[in-house]
């Protein structure tokens, strides 16, 4: 049961909500497979409106800890887990670059602590060349066609209240190859509400295909907090071939 208390009271409810239930599915209070109470009965457990409870389940979602159909919503089974990132980015919602097999062999991901392109420094809240950390993500196909690349950069707000990304100080952990599929969860956690900005073009000229004929995509993300700022800049280059690029709007 989620109560007020003087070290929660910053803590937006509906990740109070969630955290319980987290920690109910980790403790297999709630089996994997089985129905979860209904969003009345855990408003009520919870004392909390329905919307905030909805708002839990939804990051749960996310997260691939439960799913939902038209009995209710379920624990997700034994054996599943997050979503492999499709090589081809066919995403049903923005999730960032790395994703969940940022450990495997077809993508290479790396950190590093350097400064931004200088257009990019007064909306990161940085001084002109100030360094901040930079996370590049590369996506090999079978035979080693780049598939896609993407570089982000962060602003000093988003190092500043996100403690796990504030661990990457400069050149500590940047030599691992860095999995940082829960970015946004992160955020949410730091009780950051995120806005997602995209712009989705093909780049100018003739270099409008890859060398093997593939369409490209050119996508640039603002991620920014609930007062504005920037918290991260991504820049992501793909090779379309078969997969369209699929967004999923919740309100």
């Amino acid at each position: 049961m989620v109560e007020p208390d003087s070290e929660a009271t910053e803590t937006p409810l509906y990740l109070r909500v969630a955290a319980a239930l987290r920690e109910d599915l980790a403790q297999r209070r709630i089996s994997p497979g089985s129905r979860l109470p209904s969003e009345r009965t855990l408003s009520q457990r919870h004392h909390v409106n329905r919307q905030t409870v909805r708002s839990a389940l939804q990051l749960l979602r996310e997260e691939r800890l439960v799913v939902t159909d038209r009995r209710g919503t379920f624990a997700a089974a034994e054996g599943t887990g997050p979503e492999p990132a499709d090589p081809v980015l066919a995403a049903r919602r923005p999730t960032f670059p790395g994703g969940p097999r940022a450990a495997e062999a077809l993508v290479r991901a790396s950190l590093a602590w350097e400064p931004p392109p200088a257009a990019l420094a007064s909306r990161l809240l940085l001084t002109p060349g100030e360094p901040t950390l930079v996370h590049r993500h590369t996506v090999l196909g079978p035979h080693g066609a780049t598939l896609q690349r993407a570089v982000s950069w962060f602003s000093r707000p988003a190092l500043a209240e996100i403690p796990q990304l504030s661990r990457y100080r400069r050149g500590r952990d940047c030599h691992r190859q860095p999995d940082l599929r829960l970015l946004y969860h992160w955020m949410h956690q730091a009780g950051l509400r995120i806005i997602h900005r995209e712009s989705v073009g093909v780049p100018p000229g003739p270099a409008t295909t890859t060398a093997g004929g593939a369409a490209r995509l050119l996508v640039h993300r603002v991620v920014s907090d609930q007062h504005g700022h920037a918290l991260e800049i991504t820049d992501i280059d793909v090779s379309a071939r078969s997969a369209p690029w699929t967004y999923e709007f919740s309100a």
